[in-house]
C-alpha cells in the first residue's frame, strides 16, 4: 500500500509541476472558452432564442446557456492534451519507466487519470470565477454540486484520451486523432445548442447529439450548476467512462492489448 501511495503522490505531483511550469497551457485553456463566450455567444445572442427548459425556470441569454458547454470544453481539451503528454512519456519519459514497475498498470493509469482530472477541475473553477466577473453567476450551492459532476465528466473524457493514447504508436499521429475526436464530440453535442434546436435542423443530427456521451456530460454539469440532479446523464456518462476505462486497460495490457502489438 505504501508503494501505491508513493506512485500516486509522484504522478500527481509531476502533473501539477508540469501544469504550473507550463503557464501557456493554463492560459490557453482559459482563453479558448473565454473567446467562445465573449465573441461567439455575443454574436448569436440575438439570432438564437432559447425556450424555457430544465434546469432553467425562466428565459436565459445564450451566454448563460453556453457556460456549461464551455466547462465541458475545458475538460475535453485538457483530457486530450494530458493523453498527448502520455504518448510522449510512454516513449521517452517517466511513464516508460513506470510501466515497467511491479505496480499494476491499472493503478498507474488511474493515478494519471486522477491527476489530469484534478487539473481540469481546477481550470473549470478558474473559468467560472472569470465568468462571474463577466456577470454570469450561479447560486453558491451550484458551485458545490458541480464538483462531483466535473469529476465524473473529467474521468470519462480523460479515459477516452487514455484509450486513444494506447492505440497511437507515434506522437505525430496524435494531433490528427485529437482533431478527429474533439471537434465532432464538441460540435455534435448540446454544448452549443439544445437538442430541440438540432431537431429543427435534422433528426439525424438530433439523434447523434442525443447519443454523444459528451452531450450527457455537459447536461450533467448544466443541471449541477443549478443544484439539480440528472440521473440519466450520470448513467450515460458513467457508462461511457467505464467502457473507455476498460479499453484503456486492455490497450495498455502487454499480454493482450495494443501496446504489445505495436512492440512498445
Amino acid at each position: 500500500m505504501n508503494a501505491y501511495l508513493i506512485a500516486l503522490k509522484a504522478i500527481i505531483g509531476r502533473e501539477a509541476f508540469r501544469f504550473v511550469s507550463q503557464r501557456g497551457r493554463f492560459i490557453a485553456a482559459l482563453v479558448r472558452p473565454l473567446l467562445w463566450l465573449v465573441v461567439f455567444a455575443a454574436g448569436f445572442r440575438a439570432a438564437l432564442g432559447l425556450s424555457i427548459m430544465p434546469p432553467y425556470a425562466t428565459y436565459i441569454t445564450y451566454e448563460v446557456y453556453i457556460v456549461p458547454g464551455l466547462c465541458g470544453m475545458i475538460l475535453l481539451f485538457n483530457g486530450m492534451q494530458s493523453s498527448l503528454s502520455l504518448v510522449y512519456d510512454r516513449e521517452m519519459g517517466s511513464m516508460r519507466l513506470l510501466l515497467t514497475s511491479p505496480l499494476p498498470r491499472w493503478w498507474l493509469l488511474f493515478c494519471r487519470l486522477l491527476a489530469s482530472t484534478s487539473i481540469s477541475v481546477l481550470q473549470v473553477y478558474v473559468f467560472l470565477a472569470i465568468t462571474a466577473l463577466y456577470g454570469i453567476r450561479f447560486a453558491w450551492y451550484g458551485y458545490i454540486a458541480l464538483l462531483p459532476a466535473l469529476l465524473v465528466a473529467g474521468v470519462m473524457l480523460g479515459a477516452l484520451g487514455l484509450a486513444l493514447s494506447s492505440a497511437i504508436k507515434q506522437l505525430e499521429n496524435f494531433a490528427g486523432v485529437m482533431n478527429f475526436v474533439i471537434f465532432p464530440m464538441f460540435f455534435l453535442s448540446t454544448a452549443l445548442y439544445p437538442l430541440w434546436k438540432m431537431a429543427e435542423s435534422s433528426e439525424l443530427l438530433h439523434d447523434i447529439c442525443a447519443f454523444n456521451p459528451f452531450s450527457h456530460s455537459v447536461e450533467l454539469i448544466r443541471f449541477a450548476l443549478y443544484g439539480q440532479f440528472n440521473g440519466f446523464a450520470l448513467i450515460w456518462t458513467g457508462l461511457a467512462g467505464l467502457i473507455w476505462v476498460a479499453l484503456a486497460l486492455w490497450g495498455y495490457d502487454p499480454a493482450r492489448g495494443l501496446v504489445r502489438r505495436s512492440g512498445k
